[in-house]
């Protein structure tokens, strides 16, 4: 795919780089990426994707910008507060970047949309809050065949993982699923909502910036990729950990056994 003069100028900063020159910057430009959310994650992430030169971005979201989004939620301002996010974003991503094209889906991913979203791009970036629409996501990527980026935030941390479940390792096992990080999902109240515990905002830019990194990287193709590595960002003490994790056989979507055949579970 050719780069126009003006790409060639826009993206020059990243084309002088060995590890993406022009193959790198006309594989982004090819690329179709689903931003699952455009909050404290997905706006970030949103922008940097956006500014690198993503040819397509889908973004899905069915909530409208509030005032106590602008905290953190960096893509919307203070005049689009009551605007659906999509719409929002949308604005925002066409005026940093007219090369980009943007496709909205104002709606909830559900069990009944989420195959035929996520088969439409090739990677997915997952920004949710919450467990149910993780476990959904990880799912459908599974039985799409879709590489899938996801982030999590809690008050001063985050974590990011890369989850290439319906390939094999080099090891000839398969690769690691959501399910194999995390078996079972917390008790639902256990984990507070942001507006009860409220998030540091410049942390999610940090976590968002991550995701959109990782996107970067595995649509480029550099660097040591976060398959089966679990990355923990603690904002307090500027600390960043890395765990490693594996498949786990008896894990019910993609183990010995498998009891998970299609997302009628989440319906």
């Amino acid at each position: 795919m050719q780069l126009t003069p003006d790409e060639l100028e826009r993206y020059a900063r990243h084309i002088v780089l060995r590890e993406v020159g022009g193959p790198g910057q006309a594989a982004l430009k090819r690329a179709r990426v689903l931003v699952i959310g455009a909050g404290g994650l997905g706006a970030p992430a949103l922008m940097y994707l956006a500014a690198a030169g993503v040819g397509t971005l889908g973004v899905i979201d069915d909530d409208v910008v509030s005032l106590s989004n602008l905290q953190r939620q960096i893509i919307h301002a203070t005049p689009d507060v009551g605007v659906a996010k999509v719409d929002s974003a949308a604005a925002e991503i066409t005026r940093l970047n007219p090369h980009v094209a943007v496709e909205k889906h104002n709606a909830r991913l559900t069990a009944a949309n989420a195959l035929d979203l996520v088969a439409r791009y090739d990677l997915v970036a997952d920004g949710s809050d919450n467990f149910a629409t993780r476990y959904l996501v990880s799912d459908a990527c599974f039985f799409a065949k879709k590489p899938l980026v996801t982030a999590t935030l809690g008050v001063f941390d985050g974590t990011l993982t890369t989850i290439r479940a319906h390939e094999r390792g080099r090891d000839g096992k398969p690769n690691p699923t959501y399910r194999c990080l995390f078996p079972v999902a917390p008790p639902p109240g256990s984990i507070p909502a942001c507006a009860e515990a409220g998030i540091l905002g410049a942390l999610t830019g940090v976590l968002g910036s991550m995701m959109a990194l990782e996107v970067i990287r595995e649509i480029v193709g550099f660097g040591t990729g976060l398959v089966g590595r679990y990355v923990m960002f603690d904002a307090r003490d500027l600390r960043v950990e890395t765990i490693g994790y594996a498949w786990d056989p008896g894990n019910p979507l993609s183990g010995e056994t498998p009891t998970i055949k299609d997302l009628s579970a989440h319906a």
